[in-house]
């Protein structure tokens, strides 16, 4: 399969916004598409500041930053990504919303098109089997923040066919990324490694064998760690890693993956870290 010539991206939230900041600035059309136009608002904003940081860095003209910014289309019909030939999807990490979402984009993409998830945890396989065409599903897992990170995880399902990886693990590279190959299984290998660590220093603290601050500048100072695990836990939202840390447990059915209590009433608490401003750590809003 050619490269698409236009790229539907579903969520235009943190993730999403980002994957179509890239997709953009590589020359992509995008159709960036969310439930409210409020949401297209928030994300499109960001889109551009992020777009005038990097031509105040000098890695854009402010030409090219135009030019990319006039690439995205945003739109609340799900129906106008029929002319798409590939959809990211980047909605929240929920098997029931990311599968009823492949069910509407198997009906409206076109049959040749690729349907890839930016899922961080929920199996490939599985959303795969919510379409009609599993040989063209396939996880593209980008990494936080999306213009920024160089590692994407290609996830191949059970039935994903070697053109469908082949022209995902392209396009990534077109992206300006590096692909990555991964088999699929619950948390891939970035979160099935990282979850399990921020969850234990989760249990660190809660089990007051030190404080956040403590449990973090041992990362960083002891381990080279640019970030310490409960810093980066409030970047990536405590909600997130708690969806993460259910899917390892749920899926692998070991104790080890048993989300820590403090983290469950955390989220619960509404404290989801940067987004909320207030996780382990305090930020303004």
């Amino acid at each position: 399969m050619t490269q698409p010539q236009t790229i539907a991206v579903l969520g235009a939230g943190t993730m999403g916004n980002g994957i179509a900041h890239v997709c953009a600035r590589s020359g992509f059309n995008v159709l960036l598409c969310d439930l409210q136009q409020s949401f297209l608002g928030r994300g499109l904003a960001t889109i551009e500041n992020n777009l005038a940081r990097e031509v105040s860095k000098e890695k854009l003209t402010k030409q090219q930053a135009q030019e990319a910014r006039a690439r995205i289309t945003p739109t609340t019909d799900r129906e106008a990504l029929n002319i798409c030939t590939l959809a990211i999807e980047a909605a929240t990490e929920k098997f029931e919303v990311k599968s009823s979402l492949f069910r509407d984009l198997d009906r409206i993409l076109p049959a040749e098109a690729i349907l890839a998830s930016n899922t961080s945890s929920i199996s490939i396989t599985k959303l795969a089997a919510q379409t009609s065409r599993p040989t063209q599903v396939i996880g593209m897992h980008f990494f936080n923040p999306v213009p920024v990170m160089p590692l994407v995880e290609v996830i191949r399902g059970l039935q994903t066919s070697q053109q469908t990886f082949d022209t995902i693990k392209s396009l990534a590279e077109a992206l300006g990324k590096t692909p990555i190959a991964v088999n699929d299984a619950a948390g891939f290998v970035s979160n099935r490694v990282l979850m399990p660590l921020i969850n234990e220093a989760i249990f660190a603290v809660m089990e007051g064998v030190a404080t956040a601050e403590a449990v973090d500048q041992v990362f960083v100072l002891g381990m080279a760690h640019p970030m310490g695990p409960l810093t980066l836990a409030d970047f990536i939202g405590l909600d997130v890693c708690l969806d993460i840390m259910r899917v390892l447990h749920d899926a692998l059915g070991d104790p080890k993956y048993r989300p820590c209590p403090l983290l469950i009433r955390m989220v619960d608490a509404g404290w989801l870290g940067r987004k909320s401003g207030r996780g382990f750590y305090t930020y303004p809003t």
